[in-house]
């Protein structure tokens, strides 16, 4: 059998000079706490505690980045099991579903989630050959067998993996409960839920008005005017902020920012509430939203996130018989210098506010993102998001962004997954892809060997824990 043995220089440049102080730099902080600021794990997870049912509902049926492979080489989506949202029959069978996988496995050679699973197998589970059709069963069985000790219950996991603390994502109206099942079990792992109010900022959504009840009744109040859904924001952002919030988040395609009077804002909420509000009527609501939450932002000390331009759901196709985040989201061509004119003149310069930017859009890096975070006080830059969350889009970003913005206007890193097994591989990844890059300013005599030891320790562990106020 061929070993997944995971070479301990892995991902270092190969100029032996590099090399070795890639490594030694890595040495000084692979150890270090793991921040995960930004994820979509669920909560409940943690809170029930119970084992993992077996390694197809724990590595393929939750990982959009696995699914998604498959499914572009025409395997459907029924065959792995994915729920249907349209009650259409699936495989239940999760040994077979694993096979599929398994004969496929070679699919994600040369990609980030090759990269990831190899770390999942030989760090996690301690298997050291690749899986394929031979040893599909084999490997089934072993893993199926440890997810029944308590070694690989999800709270001891979380331990194992040195995890300092996890953020979620949540919708305006949730209820929080796991997150207070979890505080109220007196675990000492830190679980916080962020603050993402997507679901009722986009107005001409077919749910919108369903979400608006959802969060009317979470906020005990009736939503009919825009004054009383701003109450009701600001409401559930306090309520967040008591089970341990630190940050909030958007999913926008644009940037835009722009303040409507409230006069403006009122017209275009009445009209949504008729369900007549117009695609230009959406955009100009989500853009004075931003202005608003930027305010809260300065008033309730959360961290601001904004995660723009992807064009979700892009196949129309699956989002109607699987629901939403089944990998079918494409990035964006996005503008930001513009678009956050507005918001960065009015509140850019407030020491109150933490304002975090990401991207999909590459382009931006070193004509826009750098420069605006070079500059204002209350903005900083998101790692390489999603389809840069990869070895070459990690070096791409720091080479980009470092001359102009520096490291310290970037925030270090977050994992973004919904894997949970996958939260240490990906920041096993970073931090050795970030030591690389120092690595090579040393080697160049940009810097010294202590400003690189302090530059690495920064971005795997100081500037998030900073910029998410997790001191």
């Amino acid at each position: 059998m061929a070993s997944t043995f995971l070479n301990e220089y892995r991902f270092f440049d190969p100029n032996e000079k590099v090399r070795n102080i890639a490594f030694e730099l890595y040495s000084n902080v692979k150890d270090l706490p793991i921040i995960s600021p930004h994820g979509h794990i669920d909560p409940r997870l943690l809170a029930n505690n119970e084992p993992f049912p077996d390694p197809t509902e724990l590595i393929i049926i939750p990982d959009h980045y696995i699914f998604r492979m498959l499914y572009s080489q025409g395997i459907p989506l029924e065959s792995l099991g994915i729920p249907c949202v349209d009650n259409t029959d699936i495989e239940k069978d999760h040994r077979k579903i694993w096979k599929i996988f398994a004969d496929n496995f070679y699919l994600f050679s040369g990609t980030p989630t090759g990269v990831w699973l190899k770390h999942e197998f030989s760090e996690v589970f301690g298997i050291q050959e690749k899986l394929n059709n031979q040893n599909a069963d084999k490997l089934y069985d072993l893993i199926s067998e440890k997810l029944k000790t308590n070694e690989f219950l999800p709270r001891t996991l979380y331990k194992k993996f040195n995890i300092e603390a996890l953020s979620t994502t949540d919708a305006a109206s949730d209820s929080l409960e796991y997150h207070k099942k979890i505080k109220n079990s007196g675990w000492n792992g830190k679980v916080i839920p962020c603050f993402r109010p997507d679901g009722v900022v986009n107005i001409t959504a077919a749910v919108w008005k369903k979400e608006i009840e959802k969060l009317s009744a979470a906020c005990s109040t009736e939503i009919n005017s825009y004054e009383t859904f701003i109450k009701a924001i600001e409401n559930r952002r306090e309520y967040f902020k008591s089970i341990g919030a630190v940050s909030t988040d958007q999913g926008i395609i644009s940037p835009y920012t722009h303040q409507l009077s409230k006069e403006e804002a009122e017209k275009i909420f009445q009209k949504a509430l008729k369900g007549s509000a117009t695609d230009q009527d959406a955009f100009l609501f989500t853009a004075n939203m931003l202005m608003e939450m930027a305010r809260m932002s300065i008033e309730d000390g959360l961290v601001m996130q904004i995660h723009p331009g992807s064009m979700r759901n892009h196949n129309q196709i699956i989002a109607n018989r699987f629901g939403l985040d089944k990998g079918a989201d494409i990035p964006l061509p996005t503008e930001y210098t513009k678009n956050l004119w507005e918001l960065l003149n009015k509140y850019g310069n407030n020491d109150k506010l933490s304002l975090i930017i990401f991207t999909l859009d590459e382009s931006t890096y070193s004509r826009e993102l750098a420069p605006l975070a070079g500059h204002y006080p209350a903005m900083k830059l998101g790692p390489s998001w999603w389809f840069h969350d990869s070895i070459e889009g990690m070096i791409r970003f720091r080479q980009q962004v470092t001359e102009t913005a520096g490291i310290y206007n970037t925030v270090g890193f977050n994992d973004d997954t919904r894997a949970f097994l996958s939260i240490p591989a990906r920041h096993d990844l970073s931090r050795r892809v970030d030591s690389n890059f120092i690595a090579g300013l040393v080697a160049k005599h940009i810097i010294d060997f202590e400003e690189a030891n302090q530059m690495s320790k920064a971005l795997a562990y100081g500037l998030v824990k900073k910029a998410y106020k997790l001191n």
